[in-house]
């Protein structure tokens, strides 16, 4: 499978960079704002993944659910998920730009990983559910934009993971047709895009998936580090 490749797709939170810490604290400064309380981090963690836009209105809703604020007086009708999002929106990107990369740590064996797809003769593109503007940013905090010939975040097209498209996207950007770019994920929605797409799949066991493990979601391979990329499918081979 290794050698009919002539790129990978890489996904960026819970794949490369372990994002939880930035998402809590920009979430929470952004609550604080709003007079609502604090999320925690598992919150965080099942609810990742589908990009901000999805974010903020599942912590809306979870947190305006909570007893202690829909027991305050017609606070719940007043801030509706729709009512508070426009402006929880606007409090999320100017904390989240202002922390980007401060509380996120590069996951072990990633560098190492993207060296070796690189040394592979692979071309790179980074695809993620992060807008772009926190995206690019953030590769390049980490020292990780070099390794990318493309980086396409959530708002880069019409459609977002798990929908096929942006993987699509992506392959006619390369230059390469989908079976031959391999998508590198953590979570069902890079699988399922894949699959879709008709793109070989593997799914790192370190990231997010909305909370469940990995290893039940359909993929060529499971591995513990971008480093065992290469063992994995040459035993697909």
């Amino acid at each position: 499978m290794l050698r009919s490749l002539q790129a990978a797709i890489v996904d960026l939170d819970g794949t490369m960079v372990d994002t939880l810490g930035d998402f809590e604290i920009a979430l929470n400064r952004s609550l604080a704002d709003l007079d609502l309380p604090p999320v925690t981090r598992a919150l965080v963690e099942r609810t990742v993944g589908k990009g901000s836009e999805h974010l903020i209105r599942s912590v809306l809703a979870h947190q305006l659910a909570l007893p202690e604020v829909k027991g305050l007086a017609n606070v719940c009708d007043a801030r509706s998920v729709e009512n508070l999002y426009e402006a929880a929106w606007q409090r999320y990107q100017h904390h989240y730009l202002a922390i980007n990369g401060e509380f996120a740590t590069v996951y072990p064996g990633v560098i190492e990983g993207l060296q070796q797809l690189c040394d592979a003769g692979l071309q790179l593109a980074c695809l993620t559910n992060k807008p772009l503007s926190f995206a690019k940013p953030l590769l390049q905090a980490k020292g990780l934009d070099s390794f990318f010939m493309h980086v396409f975040g959530g708002d880069s097209f019409e459609r977002k993971k798990p929908d096929p498209l942006p993987l699509l996207k992506t392959c006619e950007a390369l230059g390469v047709k989908p079976a031959q770019a391999l998508m590198v994920g953590d979570s069902s929605n890079d699988a399922q895009a894949a699959r879709a797409a008709g793109c070989p799949v593997v799914l790192v066991r370190y990231g997010y998936n909305h909370g469940e493990p990995v290893d039940g979601v359909d993929a060529d391979a499971h591995v513990d580090t971008l480093t065992h990329i290469a063992q994995a499918l040459a035993g697909k081979a």
